[in-house]
């Protein structure tokens, strides 16, 4: 691609640069593709010469460009849950069509990104849940063209490199326990089902149950849901405690007590036959976001979760500044 200044008899077929305003009020947008009744129009403006890009023989246009890397991305929009918009100025975005978390190939997405600083892609963080119509990525071609070679380089390490996962939990069960003379917590129960409807889950059935392990394991053996959530009428502070030891008295497993990420450290996970259990933490009463939120999300989208996916989350797992949640002093609300 050549850029620079012409004359307008010279600048037919060449790609306007900047939008020129012309005497009548009308105007010649950045992007015009010069015609003959544009060079017209600037010669009677008095406008000796403008700004343009040429396209040279082995160059791409930048819509073009933008098309092609879109389509290598996503080959199967409707298997990937995305849908890819016409490419204008050289960008094409890519817009979630189903409820779920986004799943992209973070070192094939680098690796691109580091070959032509023409031609870029952004996406949103792996993992970060979506909902049909939000944006997922964009993909930018900077100038008007790039070189077919680089554009060829890009494409080869493109291919399937980003999808919304979809959400394969249909319902889930609310658990709530309850001390004696306490009233269970209905904002919680509200709380939950909007955490759940965002991802296109129905909340099939809400238990109160006493806290106590007996009356939670055979609460846990009657349940009908695809997923389980429990939230303890105080803080669960060790596996022994009520619900875990709940859930292994009930025949299933604890995979995992504590998490890096605040709000949300005291969350348990695990699993009764195949339906899997969540013990939320007290900060699940409030809609802000906490790391129950990381792991459900990744859980009913059947993405796995091992002990290194757990750690990392510490890096970015600070969601809420500790001080302004009354540091050092800690509630079951906040935990």
């Amino acid at each position: 691609m050549i850029f620079g200044t012409r004359a307008p008899a010279q600048a037919k077929g060449c790609i306007l640069a900047h939008m020129v305003p012309l005497p009548d009020g009308k105007r010649l947008p950045k992007g015009r593709v010069i015609e003959p009744e544009d060079i017209a129009a600037l010669t009677m403006a008095g406008i000796s010469e403008v700004v343009v890009a040429a396209l040279e023989p082995l160059d791409v246009g930048e819509d073009a460009a933008a098309t092609r890397l879109a389509q290598s991305m996503v080959p199967s929009p409707q298997d990937a849950n995305l849908r890819l918009t016409k490419a204008t100025a050289g960008r094409v975005n890519l817009v979630a069509n189903a409820p779920g978390i986004v799943g992209v190939d973070s070192d094939g997405l680098t690796r691109m990104n580091l070959i032509d600083e023409a031609i870029t892609v952004a996406t949103l963080p792996q993992f970060h849940r979506v909902s049909p119509g939000d944006l997922v990525a964009t993909i930018k071609i900077i100038p008007f063209a790039v070189k077919q070679a680089q554009l060829s380089r890009v494409l080869a390490e493109s291919a399937d490199t980003i999808r919304v996962r979809s959400v394969v939990a249909q319902t889930a069960s609310f658990v709530q326990t309850v001390l004696p003379g306490q009233a269970p917590s209905v904002r919680a129960e509200e709380v939950t089902r909007a955490r759940l409807t965002r991802l296109g889950i129905t909340l099939r059935e809400t238990v109160r149950v006493a806290h106590d392990a007996d009356a939670v394991a055979e609460t846990l053996l009657q349940l009908s849901g695809d997923v389980a959530l429990i939230l303890t009428a105080t803080a669960t502070t060790d596996r022994a405690d009520v619900a875990p030891s709940a859930v292994v008295q009930a025949g299933g497993v604890i995979t995992r007590f504590g998490i890096p990420v605040d709000p949300g450290n005291l969350l348990f996970a695990g699993g009764l036959g195949d339906m899997p259990i969540i013990g939320l933490p007290g900060c699940a009463r409030a809609p802000a976001l906490n790391g129950a939120d990381w792991i459900l999300e990744r859980l009913v989208c059947g993405v796995p979760i091992t002990d290194a996916d757990i750690a990392a989350m510490g890096v970015g797992g600070l969601l809420k500044d500790v001080v302004a949640r009354g540091h050092p002093r800690r509630t079951d609300e906040q935990s």
